[in-house]
């Protein structure tokens, strides 16, 4: 009886546990069939997601095993039938599915639909399109367009909101080349309406991309979608704002080393992290501050805490807490993604994620592990420990990354766009894409072109990264205007003294004469090749032409009347092999802001300062050729060579603008100021004043375009080793500068 009794038990406690087997299994099923509930639900706590396996369906009877499909309620049958099956395919998309690459064989250009009669668009999407229209992608030609931007406002999908569009599904059908949405790409920040905040856009989008903001993994689309971030009506087109990490900043330790303050939601869907902040705030170093004071009958719902956090709520500035800081906290609240996130990455300080499935900003190509704590939700208690566990290194290599990628990709919508349309333009070209590399360090991927190279041993930014140098060898381009007339012209002279450089490889003379080049014999020998380069792009733009012949990684820019010695040829390119990225030469100018006339002003003056390096004689790296005739828009380039001037300055903009850093000025020979005042008293365009009024006025738009002032000033000047010691001539390194 004994062994009959234990048998009974033995299998009724299996019969337990099979059944809590078999309620488990059924509750992890209702969980998948219904993610955007899952992550929204007060009641619940989401888990972490991974992307749901693609499964094959004998129809589309079955498709809501994917998420819930949101039917209009008076739709047909049929129609009902055929947007299952759209939903369906859309949720399927990937670029080598839903994506048409034929398009796409000349040049990456995007076509923005011109708007319809009477439409009207939010103040955010007209930033969206104007960067798209100022970008070098754009065209007004449908026929070259690789992928096409909807004129109707999207941005705004819910339905509460002033503005939501209406009509949208009717607008988008009626367009002539929405070919179901294939290479189509629709920006959307807000989806779905108060109480359920689904993802849906009240449109079928079909095979178009989606630049969506507060996107989860369940219904995101690797590699065809694109994730961006929520950013504010408020949020600059151009330039923006710099990051607020201070120079050096040690220690990086701040005040405070955890902070939220934010809304607390009682009603409809929120974030149930947000109701337990309180758990962990403590007052001295985690200041996690929730109101309930938000809606108009929010005294209707409030609970027991609301008084007391409200009390609490209101004894702290956001801004003071915001850059105080050490973390930030960033949780979820109606949506996925806040504003917050964006603040946190501006004031350097290091977000705290707390928004499980949330598919983070351009996570296609960016790092975020370097830049925040990516956190669960469901381990909200171990954030205090979990921040207190970071070491002061890594604290300030976490809070220099978030100011690269605030700077980079995210302080202006052209930015955030941009960052859009280049991810979308690598997965086209794969064979020349970024690496991540070159997408998460300085300057990143918007500067950085894979068309010049995919390799980053190519480029100036990495050499330290990669452990290599430039190339031991310069190429000297020389713009000549002038007819060559006399044996003693500056060009011949400078010719000789540039190719007796030890490190010269070859010389390139730009042709720029309306009369035709003199014979080779007229040219001087040299010891290194010289070519003559006529007819091609006589233009002040020209002189910066990437040419196939250049080979060198160092280019020394030179003017046809610069007067150089070989030393000082030398001097100045051995220290530009010490900062490849910058401009390294002799003549500088400065910028200096006027203010009486509300504008940027332009000086020649000799001072201690300087901001610009002219590159009449000046070292640069060959890629900003590349980058200056291919990523400038055209308009620049027209302005420069309408006004034969200004070149030298657009070339100073686009590189501080992509080093964040100002040229380097090298000594000159004493007798330098002299020879140029001299030359300028005679017929130099330097003595034309309406020179130096084009020159400002060229600053200006540059300035315009460019969206900020990129010029940095500069107190550094390199001198030769012992240039001015008192020591005998012969030990002199560079003895000639001195004596010319």
């Amino acid at each position: 009886m004994q062994a009959k009794k234990r048998y009974l038990l033995v299998s009724a406690g299996a019969c337990v546990l099979l059944l809590a087997y078999l309620w488990t299994l059924q509750v992890a099923e209702l969980q998948t069939r219904s993610p955007p509930e899952r992550f929204h639900r007060p009641s619940q706590i989401q888990p972490e997601l991974v992307e749901p396996p693609l499964r094959p369906y004998l129809d589309g009877a079955e498709e809501e095993e994917d998420g819930p499909l949101v039917l209009h309620q008076h739709a047909s049958p049929r129609e009902r039938r055929e947007t299952r099956k759209n939903i369906y395919k859309s949720r399927r998309c990937r670029m080598e599915t839903c994506f048409d690459f034929s398009r796409c064989q000349r040049p990456f250009r995007v076509y923005v639909y011109p708007p319809q009669k009477g439409e009207v668009v939010s103040e955010s999407y007209r930033k969206i399109l104007a960067a798209i229209e100022e970008s070098r992608f754009y065209t007004q030609d449908p026929d070259e367009a690789c992928l096409f931007v909807l004129g109707v406002d999207t941005l705004d999908r819910d339905q509460l909101s002033a503005q939501y569009a209406q009509d949208v599904r009717a607008r988008i059908q009626s367009l002539p080349l929405w070919n179901e949405g294939r290479n189509h790409l629709i920006f959307n920040l807000y989806s779905g309406t108060w109480p359920d905040y689904t993802e849906d856009l009240g449109f079928d989008v079909g095979q178009a991309m989606l630049a969506k903001a507060s996107v989860d993994v369940g219904n995101f689309r690797p590699r065809f979608d694109v994730s961006i971030p929520l950013f504010s009506k408020d949020h600059p087109q151009k330039g923006g704002e710099k990051g607020h990490l201070t120079s050096n900043n040690i220690p990086p330790a701040r005040k405070y080393l955890l902070v939220f303050k934010g809304k607390r939601y009682l009603t409809g869907i929120g974030s149930e992290t947000r109701n337990a902040l309180y758990h962990i705030h403590n007052g001295e170093d985690m200041i996690l501050l929730t109101t309930c004071k938000h809606g108009k009958d929010w005294e209707k719902h409030k609970d027991a805490r609301c008084d007391r956090d409200n009390e609490e709520y209101s004894k702290f500035d956001y801004q003071e807490l915001l850059h105080n800081s050490t973390f930030c906290l960033v949780p979820r609240g109606r949506r996925l993604g806040s504003f917050r996130f964006l603040e946190a990455l501006q004031a350097a300080c290091i977000p705290v994620l707390l928004s499980n499935g949330w598919e983070l900003p351009f996570s296609e190509v960016i790092d975020w592990s370097k830049a925040a704590i990516i956190g669960d939700e469901r381990l909200l208690l171990q954030i205090p420990s979990i921040t207190r566990s970071v070491n002061a290194d890594r604290i300030l290599a976490l809070r220099q990354q978030t100011q690269f990628l605030w700077d980079s990709y995210f302080s202006s919508v052209a930015k955030i766009v941009l960052t859009t349309l280049e991810i979308i333009q690598d997965r086209i070209h794969t064979h020349i894409s970024r690496s991540r590399l070159m997408w998460n360090s300085l300057p990143g991927g918007l500067y950085t072109l894979p068309q010049f190279s995919s390799d980053p041993t190519h480029f100036p930014f990495y050499y330290g990264v990669l452990g290599k140098g430039p190339q031991q060898e310069f190429t000297a381009v020389i713009q000549a205007v002038t007819p060559l007339q006399s044996p003693l012209q500056p060009i011949l002279k400078l010719i000789i003294a540039v190719a007796k450089s030890k490190f010269c490889a070859q010389i390139i003379v730009l042709w720029n004469c309306d009369k035709p080049s003199p014979p080779r014999s007229k040219w001087p020998s040299t010891s290194v090749p010289l070519t003559v380069i006529e007819g091609e792009r006589k233009t002040m733009s020209g002189r910066f032409f990437p040419h196939d012949v250049v080979r060198t990684d160092a280019v020394l820019s030179l003017d046809e009347d610069s007067v150089l010695s070989t030393n000082e040829v030398d001097f100045a390119f051995i220290v530009w092999h010490s900062f490849p990225e910058r401009i390294v030469g002799y003549p500088a100018r400065s910028h200096y802001w006027d203010g009486g006339k509300g504008r940027w002003g332009y000086t020649s003056k000799w001072t201690n300062e300087y901001s610009m390096v002219l590159t009449g004689a000046a070292f640069y790296h060959r890629y900003y050729n590349y980058l200056y005739t291919h990523y400038l828009p055209a308009r620049l380039l027209s302005m420069v060579d309408q006004l034969a001037n200004c070149e030298d300055i657009l070339m100073n903009f686009l590189i501080s603008a992509v080093t964040k850093l100002p040229p380097i000025k090298v000594t000159q020979k004493k007798q330098y100021k002299e020879t140029m005042m001299q030359q300028g008293s005679k017929s130099s365009r330097w003595a034309d004043p309406d020179h130096f009024a084009q020159r400002q006025s060229c600053m200006n738009s540059f300035t315009g375009w460019f969206g900020f002032m990129p010029l940095l000033h500069s107190q550094l000047r390199l001198d030769p080793v012992l240039f001015k010691d008192q020591v005998s001539i012969l030990r002199k390194k560079y003895r000639d500068i001195e004596r010319l």
